[in-house]
């Protein structure tokens, strides 16, 4: 399944390259405000499940762009594909180099297999559960870093929802003590990635949604790390705000972060 899932990313992959040093043609959408979509997207999106559906036609599927797809008959939806063909549109819209494509495969809730495709540097982050991580085919591990000292921490800002935005930037003043500074590169995908190989020490981000982390909830875990949403449990499919880092890192986020979580911002 995972060698399926690399080829469906790959064919994403090739979509996406095609157009991006002409990004001025392309056809663009507003979904929400300060959210978008492109003829782009929706192309990758369909080559990705073409491939699934070739292989797996009765697995379901959950697509960013066409939302979900019911399994086949006697299925069930025991399988499901999660798929983000174009994470960080935006940034792709404009040109930065920063963007990724993002499928994940979930069984009963459990994340089985991961693909985060960076094709623009030619980057394949994959994860089987209980085989550890691999950057092409490399095995990567999460920083042992003890706390938030010196830390390198990712995060994404809100940008659609802005009803959460002062509280947000009090999280960050409380987390960026001590730290080495907050990175904000706009694709979730390669942030949970860049946890799980060791290039930032943690991550945290309100209102995302499954497709932007499913992958990268098992890539983290795979190297190592944890993953939770800020109270720290394992509701983050259910609330959409999540923490990942190394295992002390981790638990020093959700200290700092614990205090702002009440009725406004469950965790």
């Amino acid at each position: 399944m995972l060698n399926i899932a690399v080829r469906a990313a790959r064919a994403a992959g090739r979509i996406t390259m095609r157009f991006f040093e002409r990004v001025d043609a392309i056809k663009v959408q507003t979904k929400s405000r300060n959210d978008f979509v492109s003829d782009v997207d929706r192309a990758a999106e369909a080559a990705i499940i073409e491939v699934l559906r070739g292989k797996y036609p009765d697995h379901a599927i959950l697509a960013e762009e066409s939302g979900a797809h019911a399994a086949g008959r006697g299925a069930g939806d025991e399988l499901q594909w999660i798929i983000d063909p174009l994470d960080g549109t935006t940034n792709y819209l404009h040109g930065f180099p920063q963007w990724s494509i993002s499928i994940g495969l979930r069984q009963r809730g459990r994340m089985q297999l991961a693909v985060v495709y960076d094709p623009l540097h030619e980057e394949l982050f994959t994860a089987e559960r209980g085989a550890g991580a691999l950057l092409n085919d490399r095995k990567i591990r999460v920083t042992q870093r003890r706390s938030l000292e010196g830390a390198l921490i990712g995060t994404g800002i809100p940008f659609r929802d802005q009803s959460r935005l002062r509280v947000y930037l009090k999280m960050m003043e409380a987390i960026i003590e001590d730290t080495a500074g907050i990175r904000r590169p706009g694709s979730a995908a390669l942030d949970f990635a860049y946890v799980a190989a060791g290039r930032l020490d943690g991550f945290w981000e309100l209102g995302l949604s499954p497709w932007d982390f499913a992958a990268g909830v098992l890539l983290v875990t795979e190297a190592g790390g944890a993953v939770s949403d800020l109270a720290g449990s394992e509701r983050h499919f259910e609330t959409c705000n999540v923490v990942a880092g190394g295992l002390k890192v981790h638990r020093a986020m959700l200290q700092r972060l614990h205090p702002f979580l009440g009725p406004d911002l469950p965790a």
